[in-house]
């Protein structure tokens, strides 16, 4: 998930490439440096890369390039001289772009049969899944609460003229939650419905920005930017973050509004780290890696078994039935929709 709700900053920095150590006949020994190219909200503990250092003799050396689709547009622009050897963070709205460029090469984790293959994209095994941040609409309840007006619940609910001028979304062309929720609106009315859906919407007052860092930060009421507006395009995690000093969520997710989004790996193509990159893939899809990605990251982790952190189940639960659509159908029909999209909405 790209920007999320409380995303801390990263204690991980970008290392220089190549580090020597003692080695005990009184020479040198280079200690292979593996970069990882992902997007800005990445975060693991020092101390989980450290041990994974430790354990493979591997030095993991991050280097993030924005949100989910900027990461996807510099991996294709550089596919020809990779920046990395290894990218994670490619999420399932962009997936089927990078596949089709050849970003990626093959590889199958032994890791991947603990859960992650539930989320596979591709036959190849180019992708293995990391983690799953579904996109839901959240809401204040604070706010409708207050008001004495029940929330809404559903798609058909925010473009109910009683919640006019209240919902607050991201740009599908610049951030990955906006194109994430205009998928669910396509997935939930077809090819055609969509439009009409979106013209009620813009109707109904919607507010769009370019990222989800403006809508939920500085737009959303029920954040600690205190924005006007109490409806917003966020995550279905989102709620963990807003816990209160009682031990009650101040915000709750729509879960009948989500989109799932899965987020990747894979073994960047002509990279130079080929086998230590593999053991890279390896490692965010095992036990250690995964039981940090909720508590530090937002999402929730795709291998099966991993515990969530106290609370998660009740505030946070993942989305049972999100709305989905194969990738492929996604690759074909992302810029024609998102042109279609500008044309009624902007």
């Amino acid at each position: 998930m790209k920007s999320r709700a409380a995303t801390a900053i990263a204690v991980v920095g970008v290392v220089a490439a190549g580090c020597s150590l003692s080695s005990g006949d009184g020479g040198t020994q280079q200690t292979p440096t593996v970069t990882l190219v992902t997007h800005d909200s990445f975060l693991a503990p020092q101390e989980v890369l450290d041990a994974f250092q430790k354990q493979s003799g591997i030095k993991v050396s991050v280097l993030k390039q924005g949100d989910a689709g900027s990461l996807t547009n510099k991996l294709v622009l550089t596919k020809a001289n990779p920046i990395g050897d290894v990218a994670f963070g490619v999420d399932s709205t962009f997936a089927s772009r990078a596949l089709s460029e050849g970003v990626f090469e093959p590889y199958t984790s032994p890791e991947a049969d603990r859960g992650p293959q539930r989320y596979a994209v591709d036959p190849e095994h180019r992708l293995s899944a990391v983690d799953v941040g579904d996109v839901c609409v959240n809401v204040d309840t604070n706010y409708f609460a207050t008001k004495g007006i029940p929330a809404p619940e559903t798609y058909d609910d925010l473009a109910d003229p009683k919640y006019k001028d209240l919902l607050v979304a991201e740009d599908p062309a610049t951030a990955s939650p906006g194109l994430a929720f205009l998928l669910g609106t396509i997935a939930k009315y077809g090819d055609t419905g969509w439009k009409d859906y979106w013209t009620k919407l813009k109707a109904n007052g919607v507010q769009v920005v370019s990222g989800w860092e403006e809508a939920y930060t500085k737009q959303f009421s029920g954040s600690s930017g205190k924005g006007p507006r109490p409806i917003v395009v966020s995550y279905a995690s989102s709620p963990a973050a807003e816990v209160g000093d009682d031990g009650k969520p101040r915000t709750k997710a729509l879960l009948d509004t989500c989109y799932r989004q899965v987020e990747y790996a894979g073994v960047l193509a002509g990279g130079k780290q080929v086998e230590n990159a593999r053991k890279v893939v390896d490692f965010l899809l095992s036990q250690q890696f995964q039981a940090t990605v909720a508590a530090n990251m937002y999402v929730y982790p795709a291998r099966q078994g991993v515990d969530l952190p106290p609370g998660w189940a009740q505030v946070a639960p993942l989305p049972q039935k999100p709305q989905t659509l194969p990738a492929d159908q996604v690759q074909a029909g992302r810029e024609k929709w998102i042109g279609e999209w500008r044309t009624l909405v902007q």
